[in-house]
């Protein structure tokens, strides 16, 4: 997911605070509210959850036990690493021989309960610094944004590049790639504008096409179909296109050096 590029270096961070034991994430919460660079602070009592709470909006620094059920705080790290622009990771915990494993991953800093204002305060201010820093340096160059997908209790990373289209599903959107389907809670009008960049184009109010997999358009009736390739035996998707997006869509098939269209 996108994080914060796009915000003020000095607008109020927003936290994620992740632990499974309540009385400290309550603590760590609390302490964190302290801090005047903070603003909003969401919690997590488990990875799923907080994958969850990453997926749907922008946070700017997640702070995280490491002994957890299920993914632990340095796999969640892992798959954190893979976001195009992940948030910073400070990780907070009782025990102090997973600093290497921790600094290895990336890891903003390493804070040992029971935590100390100051260390926090510290924390923050590191934070602050790196967003600065990001923001200076601009977007990089070319990213592959990885989407967390949950479907019962499993956790999957979709890459971008692998979505061939999208498709409207109220105020979730539809992946579809060559292996399946997946639903996430993101409005295709906000992956429409995310993925501009990225050779998506709204083809629909519907519809959101990968150029790089369409093979042709063809004309049904009065209005025109996108095509995508084939997978295996599955014969090749049509799409509709809307008349708005008509004149979009052909001017940048035929501006795109790599592809080719066809009106049958």
């Amino acid at each position: 997911m996108n994080h914060t590029d796009d915000r003020s270096p000095d607008a109020p961070l927003t936290v994620l605070a992740v632990d499974d034991e309540k009385p400290a994430l309550d603590e760590l919460a609390f302490l964190l509210r302290a801090q005047d660079a903070v603003g909003e602070i969401r919690t997590a009592g488990d990875a799923t959850t907080a994958l969850r709470i990453l997926r749907d909006g922008d946070v700017d620094a997640v702070f995280l036990d490491i002994n957890m059920p299920g993914l632990d705080g340095l796999e969640l790290a892992g798959i954190l690493a893979n976001f195009a622009s992940p948030p910073q990771v400070v990780f907070v915990t009782a025990h102090d021989d997973r600093a290497v494993a921790a600094f290895d991953l990336g890891a903003v800093d390493y804070l040992l309960k029971p935590l100390r204002e100051e260390r926090l305060a510290e924390s923050v201010r590191r934070i602050v610094e790196g967003r600065r820093r990001r923001l200076d340096a601009g977007p990089p160059a070319s990213t592959d944004e990885v989407i967390p997908v949950e479907l019962g209790g499993i956790t999957t990373l979709v890459h971008r590049s692998s979505v061939e289209w999208v498709e409207a599903d109220g105020d979730y959107a539809r992946l579809h790639t060559a292996d399946g389907s997946h639903l996430v809670r993101i409005p295709i009008s906000a992956l429409e504008t995310r993925w501009a960049d990225a050779g998506f184009l709204r083809v629909h109010r519907s519809y959101l096409v990968a150029l790089p997999r369409v093979t042709g358009i063809r004309t049904v009736g009065t209005g025109l179909v996108v095509c995508l390739r084939a997978h295996g035996d599955h014969p090749p998707v049509e799409l509709p296109v809307s008349r708005r997006h008509t004149r979009m869509l052909k001017d940048r098939l035929v501006r795109a050096p790599k592809q080719t269209w066809t009106a049958r």
